[in-house]
C-alpha cells in the first residue's frame, strides 16, 4: 500500500480585493479541474517566479535575502548581476 504524503504548506489568510469576475472564473475553473480554489491560485501565482524582469529587480533591491530565497536565486546568480 502506498501512503499519502501530506502537503507541506503553511497557509495564511489574506484580505485582498479581487474583481468578482476573476473570483467567478477561478471558482468555475477549480470546479472543472477538481482542485480547490486555493490550489488554482497557488499554481498560477507560482509563475511570477519566472518573470525575468522581476528577478532582475529583486537582485538589485537592498535587503533582499528573503525575496531571493523565495525566488530560489542562489549566490552564483546574485554575483552575475553585480
Amino acid at each position: 500500500m502506498q501512503f499519502m504524503i501530506p502537503k507541506d504548506r503553511k497557509l495564511k489568510k489574506v484580505n485582498w480585493e479581487v474583481p468578482e469576475r476573476l473570483i467567478d472564473l477561478v471558482e468555475a475553473y477549480s470546479e472543472y479541474i477538481n482542485y480547490s480554489e486555493s490550489e488554482v491560485i497557488e499554481y498560477y501565482l507560482n509563475f511570477i517566479q519566472e518573470d525575468e524582469d522581476f528577478r532582475a529587480w529583486a537582485l538589485k533591491k537592498r535587503n533582499n535575502k528573503k525575496l531571493l530565497k523565495l525566488l530560489e536565486i542562489d549566490d552564483a546568480e546574485e554575483t552575475m548581476v553585480e
